[in-house]
């Protein structure tokens, strides 16, 4: 079974462990024994399942890096205010609110590559 997705995301909280979830599914019923003629269905079932998580996650992922590239063109708007500053600034905070626009794209940069990552773990699904 296919437990190729971190539990852990980038901010250590985030948690995508919904295949590993659907790998302890899949053990619970192997570990079931079950000798009826139904097994066959089930395996199947449980395969078309996994399938289906594999390319919503892979969407979710997509998505995310969608959204993250969006972020950061929202964020480079702001940025071009740079171009018309100079070293003498009265108001010095300016340059921290530019250092927090910086440090604002290192982590959505560093959200989508996580995203981005997994998606070239992750299987190719199978036909549409």
């Amino acid at each position: 079974m296919m437990q190729n997705v971190p539990l852990n995301g980038v901010d250590g909280t985030r948690r995508f462990a919904d295949m590993a979830v659907v790998g302890r599914l899949a053990n619970l019923i192997k570990d079931a024994r079950l000798d009826c003629e139904c097994r066959s269905r089930l395996d199947e079932t449980l395969a078309r399942f996994t399938a289906l998580e594999v390319r919503r996650a892979a969407r979710e992922h997509l998505a995310n890096a969608h959204t993250q590239r969006e972020r950061i063109e929202a964020i480079l708007f702001f940025l071009q205010d740079l171009d018309e500053m100079g070293t003498a600034e009265r108001d010095r905070s300016v340059y921290l609110d530019v250092a927090l626009l910086f440090d604002d794209i290192a982590n959505t940069a560093r959200e989508g590559a996580f995203s981005m990552r997994q998606l070239s773990l992750s299987p190719v699904p199978p036909g549409p």
